[in-house]
């Protein structure tokens, strides 16, 4: 018998000898069709039938007739919903289960849902090419030969734009609030905001104090259309590629802000970001550092999200960042030349910011 084939049976045998392995047999199925899955939800969302039978238990013959579907649309796809845990039947009356109330009302689930259907479905097929060349193949093979996805974020189809800047924002906005008295307890003179996007902090920074001036850095394509947001006097632009060597880092002090900024690079290039802001920053300049590690998550759930988002990176954005754990992060700011002298947990989605310093 060649190996492959003992093997083989040793694991038809195990398979008999407890409840584990049918469970894990169980799990795997679920992988293996976890696609069909995600857009058989899709299509029940789409369709409004989920929406439907959660405002009223309806019976096939009813969603067919007020959905104005066929017969063999709701049937297969309920089969696929009732085992997902999405849908569930009594009486011959269908209607939504927790689970699938969380794709019809929970923000994180639509933003999450939207994020991976419209932004990184199709680039996923591409996710072995992307690790074996270290370049976003998925982005270079259905939306250009971009070099990442973030100089063509202006560029992106309408849809996938709204879903790719909701997702951004959703995560970053609710932390706002919490982080600017953290950043303003000190009276910063200045805000620099490496990696503005949209220039959303920066309106916040400008209302939350009347006195202070903030510099957003970014892309030079993503610095015009922030220009088209902001309207202050208080408000100043820098337009940099911050890994590309051709641009020259500007004078820092006050206060420097990174939210979801480092995760998308590298860790070399992390450190190489790093490394010049400490070169350029006055003595008693402070750094923050916002981010969800995915090592100092209190919920299963959003570990998983995370780990997951790191696959977006991959094969989508850059084919070389990814979402890093806190200990991950600590090394390369102390390899920068820098020293993490607070540590605070926000409570929207248990982001944790760093406070650094010179060391």
């Amino acid at each position: 018998m060649t190996g492959e084939n003992a093997t083989n049976l040793r694991y038809r045998r195990e398979r008999k000898r407890g409840s584990s392995s049918v469970e894990a047999l169980t799990k795997a199925q679920e992988i293996a069709f976890a696609p069909f899955t995600f857009q058989a939800a899709g299509v029940l969302l789409e369709l409004g039938i989920l929406k439907y039978i959660d405002e009223t238990p309806a019976s096939i013959g009813d969603i067919v007739r007020d959905c104005r579907v066929s017969e063999y649309t709701v049937s297969t796809l309920f089969d696929v919903a009732e085992c997902a845990g999405i849908v569930a039947c009594e009486d011959g009356k269908y209607t939504a289960t927790k689970v699938g109330q969380a794709f019809l009302y929970d923000e994180m689930t639509r933003v999450n849902f939207n994020f991976v259907k419209d932004v990184c479905y199709l680039g996923a097929s591409e996710l072995l090419n992307s690790f074996q060349t270290a370049e976003p193949c998925g982005l270079h093979k259905f939306l250009g030969n971009y070099p990442t996805i973030y100089p063509a974020l202006t560029k992106l189809p309408p849809q996938m734009q709204k879903s790719w800047y909701e997702f951004d924002h959703y995560y970053s906005d609710g932390c706002f609030e919490e982080v600017l008295k953290i950043i303003f307890k000190d009276n910063p003179e200045e805000i620099f905001d490496i990696g503005g996007n949209t220039g959303k902090f920066e309106k916040a920074c400008l209302a939350y104090d009347e006195k202070c001036k903030v510099t957003m850095l970014d892309l030079p394509e993503n610095i015009d259309r922030a220009k088209q947001n902001i309207n202050s006097s208080r408000c100043n632009f820098c337009g940099i590629n911050v890994v590309d060597k051709s641009y020259t880092y500007p004078k820092f002090c006050g206060a420097v802000f990174m939210s979801q900024f480092l995760d998308c690079f590298s860790k070399e290039q992390i450190l190489y970001i790093l490394s010049n802001i400490c070169e350029n920053m006055a003595d008693d300049t402070k750094i923050y550092i916002l981010e969800p590690f995915i090592d100092n998550q209190i919920f299963r759930g959003a570990a998983y999200s995370l780990t997951h988002i790191s696959l977006y990176f991959t094969c989508m954005a850059n084919g070389k960042s990814k979402m890093y754990k806190k200990s991950d992060m600590e090394k390369l700011i102390e390899d920068s030349g820098l020293k993490v002298s607070s540590e605070y947990r926000i409570s929207s989605h248990d982001y944790t910011l760093l406070e650094c310093v010179k060391a």
